[in-house]
């Protein structure tokens, strides 16, 4: 990481960077680590296509349920302490998942991993508002969610090679000891920033006041929405129904999936670290970083698009536009903590989740729902209709709030 003008020295950075992305790279990891190991789940548990997007997306739930409480606790106790205690839940959580014996002790697993990694991105883009110059955070940020998909490619073809050695169960075993560990970690390595040692300057109540001035922001009502469903759509999807889609539309086999889903996280990767940075680049010469994301949003649309009509093309190519632009949207959290000033991070950030997951949690189980009105013949197999007409709900959403995004006026002044 480079040294820049306003922020901390190189050995610093490092020692705040590395720590809150490897909690970042974990959050990815366990929230799609369900994709590969679906066909063992169905297979032990006789689960069918809406039981298995519940048990998924209850991870979205809490998470999403969280997010309001979560955005106080970071900019008053600040993302060290608040991120290092919910990873101890998410690692109980993770266990939990690993012991279960029926559905319901698996979705109270998912659930309280959804919660304890409810913070990663989250502390992660406030400590960096804390630390960092406003102008360097699509950059920095982009780099975090690129190790968060580093986390995304770890939950496919080396989880397809671990299950070699071990089950499921055994997955999430070495998941939660993962948890537990970077937890101290983070909490023992991140220095404290000087706002940690000095009384809040708001009160409880104040910051609950903050938070309603978000919700009542034109500029958040005009940028959430896409944000957010574009967002939440591609947790949904990648998360869980890219590899059905692969075994049941696209006809591969199992080994192929697994590697098909495997080139998904380098393309998010670059899409995380490339955006972000002609995000910067371009903004240096006057044009708005939320115009960079614009095209990115109708490029994953677009890409949405071919997998509705299952078009003549290559179906890793297809995913991999899917996944590279679908980072896209996330800029737009830079730009609101841009808008509302670095006091009101944590808030303004979690205030988008709560939408972003709530959708990625309807979103996954309803795409179950819908596919699986249309089964085929064999166990865990859907027909090409049940996925053409979920995913094409899917875009019609997101669609129409990319054109609320593009006719809405903002004439709000900025406050940072």
């Amino acid at each position: 990481m480079t040294v820049i003008s306003g922020a901390p020295g190189r050995a610093t950075a490092l020692r705040i960077f590395i720590p809150f992305a490897a909690g970042f790279f974990f959050s990815y990891l366990v929230r799609n680590v369900n994709a590969v190991i679906a066909p063992d789940l169905t297979q032990a548990l006789s689960l069918s296509a809406a039981t298995l997007g519940l048990l998924t997306s209850a991870y979205f739930l809490t998470f999403a349920a969280f997010q309001l409480p979560l955005g106080v606790l970071l900019d008053r106790f600040g993302p060290r302490r608040v991120e290092s205690v919910l990873l101890l839940i998410a690692g109980a959580g993770c266990m939990w998942f690993a012991f279960g014996d029926d559905v319901t002790d698996l979705v109270a697993g998912r659930a309280l991993i959804g919660l304890g990694v409810s913070a990663c991105l989250m502390a992660s883009f406030k400590v960096f508002a804390m630390w960092f110059p406003l102008q360097r955070l699509p950059l920095i940020n982009g780099c975090v969610l690129a190790v968060g998909g580093l986390g995304a490619l770890a939950a496919t073809a080396p989880v397809e090679a671990l299950l070699g050695y071990t089950d499921w169960r055994g997955v999430y075993v070495l998941t939660g000891i993962a948890g537990f560990a970077i937890a101290v970690v983070l909490f023992i390595v991140v220095p404290r920033h000087r706002s940690e040692q000095e009384p809040h300057p708001e009160s409880l109540a104040q910051q609950f006041v903050g938070l309603g001035a978000v919700m009542r922001s034109p500029t958040f009502w005009r940028m959430m929405p896409v944000a957010a469903l574009c967002n939440g759509t591609l947790l949904a999807m990648q998360g869980l129904w890219a590899g059905p889609w692969l075994k049941d539309v696209a006809g591969l086999d199992r080994q192929e999936v697994a590697f098909a889903l495997a080139t998904i996280p380098p393309a998010m990767v670059a899409g995380f670290f490339l955006i972000g940075l002609v995000a910067e680049r371009l903004g240096t010469r006057g044009i708005a970083a939320d115009r960079v994301a614009g095209v990115g949003v109708i490029i994953f649309l677009l890409a949405q698009l071919g997998l509705v009509f299952d078009l003549p093309l290559p179906p890793i190519l297809l995913w991999c536009v899917f996944g590279f632009c679908g980072t896209a949207p996330l800029i737009y959290y830079s730009v609101l903590t841009a808008h509302f000033g670095v006091h009101m991070t944590g808030r303004v950030n979690t205030a988008v989740n709560v939408f972003s997951f709530g959708y990625a949690f309807a979103a996954q189980w309803a795409l179950g729902a819908i596919i699986g009105l249309f089964p085929a013949a064999e166990l865990g197999a859907y027909r090409v209709e049940g996925y053409q007409l979920a995913f094409a709900i899917a875009l019609l959403i997101q669609a129409l709030t990319f054109f609320w995004y593009t006719i809405e006026r903002d004439d709000e002044p900025t406050q940072a």
